[in-house]
């Protein structure tokens, strides 16, 4: 059974929190903890978060798997809405800035 956590609307561009994610799909909860850890990304903070959750929501349970037993079975990004601002430029144009937000999920499972 897969334990599953979400972090909605993180203002991160999903491209960049999608190189994380690739990198610890598959992965041990232990091992991929350890990488997100000592990773230099801003995106690291927040899919480390949503790591933790999804194994306390794997441990809550009454059947719960031991921690050690726990696999990153699945970890995706999806696009969330976008914020539309501009800068003013000069002689009078605007160059419009895109703030985009990411939907971070994380499916944590018992390894077989």
């Amino acid at each position: 059974m897969a334990f599953t956590a979400k972090h909605r609307y993180a203002r991160i561009s999903p491209r960049k929190a999608r190189l994380l994610m690739d990198l610890i799909r598959g992965r041990k909860v232990d091992d991929a903890l350890t990488l997100l850890r000592f990773s230099k990304k801003r995106a690291s903070v927040m899919v480390e978060k949503v790591v933790r959750s999804a194994v306390a929501n794997a441990t809550e349970q009454d059947v719960a798997p031991k921690r050690n037993a726990l696999v990153v079975s699945a970890a995706w990004v999806d696009e969330g809405p976008t914020i539309k601002r501009f800068q003013p430029k000069d002689r009078g144009k605007a160059y419009s800035i895109k703030k985009r937000t990411s939907h971070l999920v994380v499916e944590v499972d018992a390894k077989e």
